[in-house]
């Protein structure tokens, strides 16, 4: 007979959340099952489509927003995801071992947990008992620690050990260095017991046990991503809209077998959209563990976006990433041996970033523009033979400066640059800059260039955000480079030698007329009212 969990009171419960979503409720969604397509809004957004009542999942997340929304130490969509990431992960990781435990168990073997007993979660996090003679289980308030209790607990004594793993690890890929990489980026930013308790009981009610559970988890965890992107400046640092990384994917096609690298990881959007892609095809056991363990890689700078990438690629079924936190622009480009070249890079950089002197000397171009230098970085990291699909500005193609024209005849000689998406303003909300993305392949040179010119019909932004159906004629366009009003052909041999200038013309499109500066159109109103004048005056003395 299953057992059966019921989370315990805690607090009183809130009023019911936005559009009336009420607490407790379990309604899922069929599109969250396995095999489906999740099903999202016209609009593009990362929400999930939803009946009249929300998930169990979802509720959970609106909940544990409420309450790091009243603590002092959690003011942005950035604190929320990252306070909310490091409960999750070591329930996931509680989760994990029960699995493993079981699958020893049914092997006849013994299983040695990762965790020491007093750290594991149902010891510290939400210890139960059984509700009288029933089966059912609830937390036990005399064992639970909350308050300043529970706040000193994890600050002094749960951190640190699990900092400590990074020490004890046998190597950078296991699961116990990610463990202790991730709890040497973060601190506790919820000092209130009574609310981290709060947290600690909704999450409790999470389950990571079954494909359908992970599934609809890595769907809410990517809302909560673009919710965190679109709240700040640089929303392109941490979210790349999905229907575009879909796009890429889709069309740069990687293979079982392929190795798959983003040296600009931010939230791992690229690396788990292209596992969604091989799942679907993978065949055998063989290829799923392939998968798992020898595909995805990535480095990340900056510790929260690397925290959220390792939580984004768990909860999308990849049990230990390959990320490594580390500046990727440090390293000397000419360190990089074929041993460490990939099949397949895919990659949004940072836009608008200023490298150092210092860290410029790696590179055979020098240039402070960091997406630049990535992508000296990109060509160098692929192999004879491999695949990219790298979104860049769209000044990269015509910029006049010394750096740029190196760069794009580099990119022409050492590679076939055969197709580049332009994609409207709008695309990254947040970002005010637009964008293009270069596809090529390393290793012979530039021919003809194939360029497709994204049309949406609208303004992009918040309330009209890129969706699949925007991209669908490019992504079946592609596959023959065929010409159409949004799509030409440039061959590479009427390029400048001068200037590289790649600049997106469509010769499909007549040229809309420069505006005019509005001296002269005020210059013109007047000129016109002096006109109105005169001929009013005319009239008056005719009817005098």
């Amino acid at each position: 007979m299953s057992t059966i969990i019921k989370r315990g009171p805690g607090r009183p419960p809130k009023a019911a959340g936005p559009a009336g979503l009420q607490p407790g409720s379990s309604t899922k969604s069929a599109a969250l099952q396995r095999g489906e397509p999740s099903k999202k809004k016209a609009t593009g957004h990362a929400t999930l489509q939803r009946g009249p009542q929300s998930s169990a999942f979802e509720q959970a997340f609106r909940n544990i927003d409420d309450i790091l929304w009243k603590e002092s130490g959690c003011s942005n969509e950035l604190d929320y995801t990252e306070q909310t990431s490091w409960i999750l992960f070591l329930k996931y990781l509680d989760d994990l071992e029960g699995v493993k435990r079981m699958t020893a168990e049914l092997k006849g073997q013994k299983y040695t947990p990762i965790i020491e007993a007093e750290y594991r979660w149902p010891v510290w996090a939400c210890p139960k008992r059984k509700r009288g003679d029933s089966e059912v289980l609830e937390l036990d308030h005399h064992k639970a620690l909350t308050g300043p209790d529970l706040v000193k607990f994890v600050d002094h004594t749960l951190f640190p050990y699990l900092r400590g793993f990074k020490q004890k690890a046998t190597g950078p890929n296991t699961i116990e260095y990610k463990i202790g990489e991730i709890f040497g980026e973060l601190n506790n930013k919820i000092k209130s017991g009574y609310n981290l308790r709060e947290i600690l009981e909704h999450v409790d009610a999470l389950q990571f046990q079954t494909s359908e559970e992970k599934h609809e988890l890595s769907d809410l965890y990517e809302a909560k991503i673009q919710r965190m992107g679109n709240a700040g400046r640089n929303g392109g640092e941490y979210y790349t809209p999905r229907p575009l990384i879909k796009a890429i994917v889709q069309v740069v096609a990687p293979s079982i077998g392929d190795t798959i690298y983003d040296g600009a990881v931010g939230s791992a959007g690229f690396l788990c959209e292209a596992f969604a892609y091989l799942e679907d095809i993978a065949q055998s056991t063989s290829d799923h563990k392939t998968l798992q363990e020898k595909t995805f890689f990535g480095k990340e700078k900056k510790s929260l976006a690397y925290v959220i990438g390792i939580m984004n690629m768990i909860l999308h079924g990849i049990e230990a990433p390959n990320i490594i936190h580390t500046n990727t622009l440090a390293e000397n480009l000419m360190d990089i041996q074929a041993k460490d070249q990939y099949d397949v890079v895919l990659a949004n950089p940072p836009f608008g970033g200023k490298e150092r002197k210092e860290v410029q000397q790696n590179f055979p171009i020098k240039t402070g523009e960091t997406a630049f230098l990535f992508l000296q970085h990109f060509i160098r990291s692929m192999k004879a033979g491999g695949k990219a699909g790298i979104v860049i500005k769209n000044t990269f193609l015509s910029n006049t400066d010394n750096a740029s024209i190196s760069l794009r005849r580099k990119l022409l000689e050492e590679c076939d640059l055969h197709t580049i998406l332009d994609l409207p303003g709008g695309t990254f909300q947040g970002a005010g800059v637009k964008t293009v993305v270069l596809f090529f392949t390393k290793g012979s040179r530039t021919r003809t260039t194939w360029y497709y010119q994204l049309d949406p019909g609208r303004n992009m932004g918040k309330t009209n955000p890129l969706n699949e159906q925007d991209l669908a004629e490019f992504v079946q366009l592609a596959k023959t480079k065929a010409d159409s009003p949004n799509s030409w052909r440039v061959d590479v041999s009427a390029v400048s030698d001068a200037t590289y200038d790649l600049s997106a013309k469509n010769p499909n499109r007549t040229e809309e007329a420069a505006l005019r500066e509005p001296k002269a159109i005020l210059q013109e109103m007047r000129e016109l009212d002096t006109k109105t004048k005169g001929l009013l005056d005319n009239i008056m003395q005719l009817i005098g």
